[in-house]
């Protein structure tokens, strides 16, 4: 897991040596482990905001491991258990698998199946608690979603965005298109004193020469041909609010030099008279460019860029914080839903895959999209077979069968019966092949 801390593990077992042996494989395995040999001491350090996982054994005096998941499922629902087992406790197990276990470990086991067990469960919880935090978080509300996310690039735009909002700082966005870089602008005028003024939005490369400058700094009537009636420009019109001008790199050179004017009198002059009005402005620009860069720059003004350049924010793209792109995903495809007044699909693997494998060129715009058509149905982008096709035959068929079992396991809920059928396998040659492919079952339930 990359940019989390550590995950915590909540271990129970009456058997202090083993207590003690399994507590040192977690431990090097990189959990922070608080290690119990009576389930009631450790529930005093779970409640419903506990981040990790618990994993416990089910015989113990007391408190025996059942009558633990029981008060856990009433804390927290979500909170991943894993139950250590007997041999005769299995059936005991599965029941507790159906009632919403994570997963049951049987004695005497492997440490490499126990640790990746928890470590999947780490990172189910890991993101449950993100999506629980990011639903209260009422400040990022759905026109500002492409902010989500909990890497710490995201975190720190936030904080930059909270320090520069409420003062009249220009400030210049950079990001790649799609990115979200009028959600920007917007969340600093929204969140600044000029919340109550106008924002207003420009796009720099959708107008042509002719037009661009009537519609910055306006004109009177009679300016030129066609101009019947006076207009309020945009500059004048986002006075005491915000003006987002976007795709500025293509603001041509004669509105270049206009602009700087206005930026550095905080007056406009529309066009067709010698009036100078004066504007309380502040000014939010955005370039899918890097205009610190002549070779990107090209024509545009050097002193227009560093006069507009007081402040830069940069929003990283989205294939520079996968970490994020799951959460979005499921957010998109939620709000998606909603509007289509249809349900959320399951996931098959093949789609999980994409989405952390694609370089999403078009970032949060193009993520929106595919979950979009991911809930209608329509997205037929996904490959059933895995995209890494090198190996031996062997190999490749092993990867082959493994993705199969992900996306039978996902379609059925990580239902063990209904799988089985729709596989055409015995049941113990199914247990066989989740061990063999490293595959946990309760990673797939509903």
């Amino acid at each position: 897991m990359t940019h989390q801390s550590v995950a915590p593990v909540i271990l129970i077992d009456d058997d202090r040596d083993l207590l003690k042996a399994t507590a040192q494989t977690l431990e090097l395995a990189g959990f922070a482990v608080s290690a119990f040999s009576m389930a009631s001491k450790a529930l005093d350090g779970i409640a419903s905001d506990f981040a990790g996982v618990v994993v416990s054994d089910i015989r113990m005096p007391e408190i025996d491991g059942l009558q633990l998941f029981d008060r856990i499922l009433r804390l927290d629902p979500d909170i991943p258990v894993i139950l250590i087992t007997g041999h005769g406790d299995v059936p005991m197990a599965v029941k507790a698998i159906k009632d919403g276990a994570y997963d049951f470990i049987t004695k005497p086991f492997a440490a490499d199946g126990l640790t990746q067990s928890v470590r999947r469960a780490a990172e189910k919880r890991r993101l449950t608690m993100e999506n629980r935090a990011l639903r209260e978080a009422g400040e990022l509300a759905q026109d500002s979603l492409p902010l989500i996310g909990q890497t710490p690039a995201m975190e720190r735009l936030r904080h930059t965005l909270r320090q520069i909002a409420d003062t009249d700082v220009d400030v210049l966005v950079t990001g790649e298109t799609g990115s979200g870089k009028e959600v920007v602008a917007g969340l600093l005028h929204r969140w600044s004193r000029r919340a109550k003024g106008n924002f207003v939005a420009l796009n720099c490369g959708t107008l042509p020469e002719t037009v661009i400058e009537s519609e910055l700094f306006g004109h009177e009537a009679g300016a030129f041909t066609g101009a019947q009636k006076k207009r309020i420009g945009r500059v004048e019109h986002s006075s005491g609010g915000t003006l987002f001008l976007d795709e500025i790199e293509s603001m041509p050179a004669s509105t270049q030099v206009r602009m700087l004017r206005v930026l550095e009198m905080r007056e406009v002059m529309p066009l067709g008279t010698n009036d100078v009005r004066p504007v309380d402005l502040r000014v939010v620009a955005a370039a899918k460019v890097d205009l610190g860069d002549p070779r990107q720059r090209g024509n545009f003004r050097e002193d227009l860029y560093y006069r507009l350049n007081v402040v830069t924010v940069s929003i990283p793209p989205l294939r520079e914080r996968r970490d994020d792109i799951a959460l979005l995903f499921g957010y998109f495809a939620e709000r998606a839903a909603a509007r289509f007044r249809r349900p959320v699909p399951a996931g098959p693997a093949s789609v999980h895959r994409y989405l952390h494998e694609h370089d999403w060129p078009g970032n949060v715009r193009e993520l929106a999209h595919f979950a979009e058509r991911f809930v209608l149905g329509v997205e037929q982008e996904m490959r059933t077979l895995p995209s890494d096709a090198a190996g031996s035959l062997p190999e490749r068929l092993e990867r082959y069968e493994a993705e199969i079992i992900r996306e039978t396991l996902g379609r059925n809920g990580g239902d063990v019966r209904r799988t089985v059928e729709a596989l055409g396998i015995p049941r113990k040659t199914f247990y066989d092949k989740l061990q063999r492919h490293g595959i946990v079952r309760g990673d797939f339930s509903k």
